[in-house]
């Protein structure tokens, strides 16, 4: 029994018992609780992120794409793991060889805890490593397989004359990883600097001569790493002895003396480290110099993108002497370290500063003196090499230009041979068909036309252009209930199609498909899976094959119940219920009795986030449209591939840095009633799309393999083209005298749209080109001379077979005026008979809405169209009144196509855009829903009111107000 514990000290006392405490201190308590939060909390952020993981996992599997979802994991752990090891032990090995240093210059009376120094030293290691992995796998993992799998452009570049290839799947790669090399000689000089911190608290230097202990040398050191232990157990804390070695040290008045040894050690073993760094790193100021020279090709100077004079005469030199600078520091570096000559070293990087100063001083200088004023002849083979290649980025340099002669030479037979191109004048337009479909194909509130969009079918044996819009539920507007919104409301249903050029006796789109379930008059457009569980507004998960029945659609006063019969869908097993129920953070998926083991959720039924979550390195079109293909429904979704590393093209933002290659060589196909997705390469010679084939070789097809039927509805789309005529309006100019005077540039036309001045978007029509034997469906969009209103151009792109994203250009002789778009509405305007009508209407409450404008070649010659809408103030459906067509210098304004031009021709003509028999049936069709949605509205209005809600009583008398308008309207 230790005695100095239970007794007090000799001072006669006696004993002094002391009493223990058994309550838990309140410190200990804290640290218990904290650790049990913190592995509550580690815990729940692991499920978290594996309920992420796992259940996409599931998804990917039931796509049947669960190579691409390994692909980044895979890759991430090719790339991640090798960085990991060759890091860890080459950051020890240099660890071990500064502890080996320091041990063998530097005095210390004390002997090291080697054992726990080595734990310290791999976990520095070890930390140090996994950032540096984590970084390159996580952010350089799509370039690594960019750059392994990289495809020729077999064009190359007029200055360092490399293929495209490398701008565009190599170069951000290697700057990565140069910025990753010299990110980690940084990290690796704070290692070093911590870790003398570390090992001069393991082993306190002698920091002054003569310490009464014995200093330990070189045979204590081996001993003790040999016996990995301390011979005395308690370590002496290095600032303990400090004080005593400073207090005790002689007598009185006496002054220790510093150990300058240790000191010129310490300095020896770190000059000796920095010198390998330093070194390192001027090289990797050097590679990135190397690499900068090459984003040249990218910068903007003066009038040309890309290198210019200036750049490859001075700023690619800069470059080139800053490189030499760099690699003669490293040089110095190693010379002025040896010699202790630490203040020489800031003269490398001094000089390196003062090139770089001198260089943009001297690139201003030459940029204003010498090229500015002769810039014509200094950049006139880089400005070739600018249109050049922005041609090819754009995919303008294969235009097909072509003279168009603009006769006048139109009359009843031309008119009369052309009746395809006649009857496929786009009468009808977007926003106001839109409005129809709503107003009168929605059948009940929840139902909406998101969108309507433009395609092509053959009917009766024609190829005739029509509009079409799913009819989906708008989620808002639905009962907010879990059971509605996941178990019963899952899908949309049907759609409505319209020619464009049809319209009833009161001016609204004649439907060829309408109602619920689906009628079609056209046999091509009959529908027989009309559920659409995937669209643009689907954006909740669904769970179907429950105990609860899904809605249908509505039959009159009562509605139709069904259960889903596809194969999309992940079986909601115990495990996967827990798992998607933390995902989606609902209890009632977890708990509902209505679920069983035999369900099924789909999740991701948005179609624009479904295409992005398989492949998010393409760019999408924001408006994906939809086709009906042998009795199903379709999407198709354009895709594109980008790139800003084009050397020498311009940007088509003009914002310097941002894209300047795009192709449209991807069409997606998603399947509206199963979710299938299918990724298709249409142009099978663009190398970024062939770069993806080789990496994701399971999901993207070839071309040939997309069905026939979905293949006729492909399209040319507006995006694209419209971002290839902005590019062109500057580069048809082909020539650099031309080009650097901008003598010929163009603008997109601008059109009257509405009661608005706007510039036109690209049209779609069906007519015959010059020389062709039949019609086919075409993108097309006219041009003005810059700041004129004159026509000058009109460019298309083909859609249809073999002929699909071909450009061609006609252009019209300059030796006459063509009127453009602009001019024509300016006639308009003055025509006094129009002009009455519109201020007539006016006057009257009503309010008119001009159409889009089209210009129609037929032959030689052309012909201007333009719809004429008239809407009510009390409804919301435009109708088509009026029709205008221009030829020459004549205006017919009729209350048909056929009338107007019947007007400008004589004889007659029956294009079929107005059909009595038709209109009545449809007159009838129209008013027969009116009816029935007035009386849903009325009994809504009626139950609200016995409920007491007079809110929605009010809401529902509006609607009921509005319906009994427009029937009104229809009668009169």
């Amino acid at each position: 029994m230790d005695l100095k514990k239970s007794w007090g000290s000799a001072s006669g006392r006696g004993p002094v018992i002391k009493r223990r405490d058994k309550r838990p201190s309140d410190g200990r308590g804290s640290r218990i609780a904290a650790l049990v939060i913190m592995i509550v909390v580690v815990a729940f952020v692991i499920i978290a992120a594996l309920v992420g993981f796992l259940t996409d996992f599931l998804w990917f599997r039931e796509l049947g794409y669960t190579s691409v979802f390994w692909k980044q994991l895979k890759t991430e752990f090719e790339i991640g793991i090798p960085v990991f090891v060759f890091t860890a032990l080459l950051v020890r090995l240099y660890l071990r060889s500064l502890r080996n240093g320091y041990f063998r210059e530097i005095q210390s009376h004390e002997i090291p805890d080697l054992k726990r120094l080595k734990l310290i030293s791999w976990g520095l290691s070890g930390i140090f490593a996994i950032l540096v992995a984590i970084y390159a796998a996580r952010d350089m993992w799509m370039n690594f397989l960019q750059f392994t799998h990289s495809t020729s452009f077999s064009l190359k570049d007029p200055i360092f004359g490399l293929d495209i290839g490398f701008y565009v799947f190599k170069l951000e790669f290697l700057g990565k990883l140069n910025n990753l090399a010299i990110g980690i000689i940084i990290g690796v000089v704070l290692l070093t600097v911590l870790y003398y911190g570390i090992l001069m608290t393991v082993r306190t230097p002698d920091f002054f001569e003569g310490d009464p202990d014995r200093s330990v040398g070189e045979d204590d050191f081996t001993r003790a790493q040999n016996e990995n232990s301390i011979p005395f157990g308690r370590k002496k804390n290095p600032g303990e002895e400090f004080i005593k070695t400073f207090t005790s040290r002689g007598g009185r008045g006496e002054r220790p003396e510093i150990n300058k040894g240790n000191f010129r050690h310490l300095m020896s073993i770190a000059s000796g480290k920095l010198t390998i760094l330093g070194v390192i790193f001027y090289i990797m100021i050097a590679v990135d110099f190397f690499l900068n020279q090459f984003d040249l090709l990218h910068a903007h100077t003066g009038t040309v993108y890309g290198a210019g004079f200036t750049d490859v005469n001075i700023t690619l030199l800069m470059y080139r002497v800053i490189m030499a600078a760099a690699i003669v520091g490293a040089v110095t570096f190693v010379i002025h370290m040896h010699r202790k000559e630490y203040r020489k070293l800031l003269r490398a990087p001094a000089a390196i500063v003062i090139i770089g100063i001198v260089g943009v001083i001297a690139g201003l200088l030459v940029q204003s003196l010498v090229v500015s004023p002769d810039e014509i002849n200094k950049e006139s083979k880089y400005l070739k090499n600018n249109i050049t290649y922005t041609q090819h980025a754009y995919g303008l340099d294969n235009v097909k230009v072509k003279s168009f002669p603009a006769n006048a030479s139109l009359d009843q037979a031309a008119i009369n041979e052309n009746s395809q191109t006649i009857g496929n004048i786009r009468i009808n337009d977007y926003e106001p068909v839109q409005d129809f479909y709503n107003q009168t194909q929605s059948i009940r509130q929840y139902y909406e036309f998101h969108d309507v969009d433009i395609d092509r079918y053959s009917i009766n044996g024609q190829e005739t252009q029509t509009y079409l819009s799913p009819r989906e539920i708008n989620e808002s507007k639905i009962s907010d209930t879990w059971l509605n919104k996941h178990l019963k409301y899952t899908h949309g249903y049907g759609a409505v199609v319209s020619q464009v050029d049809k319209v009833t006796a009161s001016g609204q789109p004649d439907v060829l498909v309408k109602n619920i379930p689906p009628e079609s008059s056209v046999q091509e457009l009959r529908i027989n899976r009309p559920e659409i569980y995937f669209g643009e507004l689907t954006n909740d998960y669904a769970v179907v094959d429950t105990n609860e029945k899904e809605f249908d659609y509505p039959d009159g006063n009562n509605n139709k119940y069904t259960t889903y019969e596809g194969n999309a869908g992940i079986r909601l097993t115990p495990l996967n219920r827990i798992l998607f129920s933390m995902r989606e953070g609902s209890m009632q998926l977890l708990v509902s009795s209505n679920v069983t083991s035999k369900s099924r959720i789909i999740v991701n039924r948005n179609i624009e986030d479904r295409v992005k979550k398989i492949m998010p390195y393409l760019k999408y079109e924001s408006d994906p449209y939809m086709t009906v293909v042998d009795g199903k429904l379709y999407w198709i979704v354009d895709a594109y591939t980008t790139s800003s590393y084009y050397p020498y093209s311009e940007p088509y933002s003009g914002e310097v840095g941002s894209t300047n290659y795009i192709r449209n060589s991807i069409k997606v196909t998603i399947d509206a009633y199963n979710g299938d997705v299918k990724f298709y390469v249409i142009d099978k010679d663009d190398p970024i799309a062939q770069t993806y084939q080789k990496i994701y070789p399971e999901l993207f097809k070839s071309y040939d393999r997309m069905p026939e039927g979905l293949r006729e509805h492909v399209r040319y789309p507006n995006n694209m083209f419209k971002i290839q005529a902005s590019v062109y309006e500057k580069y048809h100019m082909s020539q650099v005298k031309v080009f650097y005077q901008k003598e010929d540039l163009w603008d997109i036309a601008h059109q009257i749209y509405g009661t608005e001045e706007k510039q036109m978007d690209p049209s779609y029509y069906i007519f015959k080109l010059p020389g062709e034997s039949s019609e086919e469906f075409i993108n097309m969009v006219p041009f003005t001379p810059k700041s004129k209103q004159n026509m000058t151009a009109l460019m298309m792109a083909r859609n249809d077979g073999d002929n699909y994203g071909q450009l061609l250009v006609y252009k019209f002789p300059k030796s006459k005026t063509v009127y453009g778009p602009m001019q024509i509405e300016a006639q308009i305007d003055q025509n006094t008979e129009i002009s009455k009508e519109f201020s007539l209407w006016n006057s009257s409450g009503s309010t008119y809405r001009r159409g889009d404008l089209f210009v129609i070649p037929i032959n030689d010659s052309l012909m201007y169209v333009e719809p004429v809408y008239l809407e009510a103030s009390n409804q919301a459906i435009p109708e088509v009144k009026r029709v205008i067509v221009a030829y020459g210098d004549r205006i017919s304004y009729s209350s048909t196509l056929d009338e107007a031009l019947e007007d400008l021709f004589g004889g007659t003509f029956n294009s079929g855009g107005t059909e009595t028999a038709s209109a009545s049936e449809s007159a009838s069709d129209s008013m027969k829903d009116l009816i029935g949605k007035a009386n849903d509205e009325y009994n809504a209005a009626v139950d609200a009111q016995k409920d007491g809600n007079w809110k929605e009583y009010g809401e529902h008398l509006d609607k009921l107000s509005s319906y009994l308008a427009q029937l009104e309207s229809m009668n009169k």
